[in-house]
């Protein structure tokens, strides 16, 4: 299967892998013909990157690390929580969430299970989703890879659960926002910016004081704008004086904010994100945090279309778990720009002179797949 931009996609191609909606149900299912209008609305929906099939690279699976009942349960949960809080804010006096962690007992349960039991795999969380609703699949996507790296990191499940909870809960203050800011395409105005860096105390105001919530999950609402130098909210904390859950939750929350389309601009790839991250290590984020995360993400996504150095294009057939940024690249067309009868493998670790000069978008005219399938690019 190949991973394309949408905006690459043209009528005929087949789907490889599900489309979800925003509650985490299936939109569109593997093997659906794209015609144009779908293509279309798949834009709309904020869709990045989709599978599409391709009988060279049939044996390209991406294996999910959490599975569709795992996610869909995820996104439910967190949907209803925060639509819950939303609706409470008109109301006076104290409220009480006592349900917010015997809700999610049952999700980190199901997450922590799923990544335990794919502990050497990378994480790849290609959102395949429409961003109808960001906030849901954020809050989702930085609890698995908090939780992901807490394992790697080797926390007991206690420490896992809290962990999760402070990650799937970290954005529940936004819960507290105006939506004309949260939504917002253009650069919002200081005094905007201020009541959305507000979103870290209502956070923390909400979960404090639960007794189903640990405080060190609350602290993660409180303190994941924080940074190492004292440069961020709320309070300007630094170093040891931010939690370390904080930490976890501030650096994956960052990463898949980076990775996702915003209202206000276009999302960046794997490397790239990771590229900004290691910009601001031992300054904005943890260096050994940073270390890492990166080497469980799949900085090249399985299936996504590169260029070498040499000329070469293909595409990410196998991650090198020792060398995340040295994948095994398989090659489709030669260096003349033809298209290869039997395509051939490179493994980047051991060609240290090889290099991926190019990601995602080639163009148009200079790919042409083979004949049982529509022109790819």
């Amino acid at each position: 299967m190949l991973l394309m931009p949408i905006n690459m996609c043209h009528p005929g191609m087949r789907l490889a892998k599900n489309i979800y909606n925003d509650d985490g149900m299936v939109l569109l299912a593997v093997n659906v013909e794209l015609s144009q209008r779908l293509i279309d609305r798949l834009f709309t929906y904020g869709i990045d990157y989709i599978y599409i099939q391709d009988s060279r690279t049939n044996d390209i699976i991406q294996e999910d690390v959490i599975q569709d009942e795992t996610r869909t349960k995820a996104i439910l949960e967190i949907r209803n929580t925060f639509k819950k809080v939303m609706e409470d804010s008109n109301k006076r006096g104290a409220v009480n969430y006592y349900d917010i962690g015997r809700n999610f007992r049952d999700v980190m349960k199901m997450i922590i299970d799923d990544l335990s039991a794919h502990q050497g795999a990378m994480v790849m969380l290609n959102n395949m989703n429409v961003k109808d609703n960001y906030l849901f699949q954020h809050s989702v996507n930085v609890s698995i890879y908090a939780i992901m790296l807490g394992i790697s990191f080797g926390y007991s499940r206690e420490n896992l659960e809290t962990l999760g909870l402070g990650a799937l809960l970290h954005d529940i203050g936004k819960t507290k926002v105006p939506l004309g800011i949260l939504r917002k395409p253009s650069q919002l105005t200081e005094q905007e910016f201020t009541e959305m860096k507000n979103h870290t105390t209502y956070g923390f105001n909400i979960l404090k004081d639960e007794p189903n919530i640990p405080l060190l999950s609350a602290h993660c609402a409180l303190q994941h704008h924080e940074r190492v130098n004292g440069s961020g909210y709320p309070r300007g904390i630094q170093g040891t004086e931010i939690n370390e859950f904080a930490k976890w939750v501030g650096l994956v929350d960052s990463y898949d904010a980076m990775t996702t389309t915003r209202v206000y601009r276009r999302p960046l790839l794997p490397h790239e994100a990771m590229e900004q991250l290691f910009a601001g290590s031992g300054t904005m984020y943890d260096q050994s945090q940073i270390a890492l995360f990166r080497d469980k993400i799949a900085i090249y996504p399985l299936g996504i279309t590169v260029r070498l150095n040499t000329g070469e294009f293909g595409i990410v057939s196998k991650l090198n778990v020792t060398v995340p940024h040295r994948p095994i690249v398989r090659v489709l067309q030669d260096q003349a720009g033809q298209e290869l009868k039997e395509p051939y493998e490179i493994d980047l670790s051991t060609k240290l002179s090889t290099l991926i000069s190019e990601i995602g978008e080639i163009n148009v005219d200079e790919f042409n797949p083979d004949e049982s399938m529509p022109t790819i690019f």
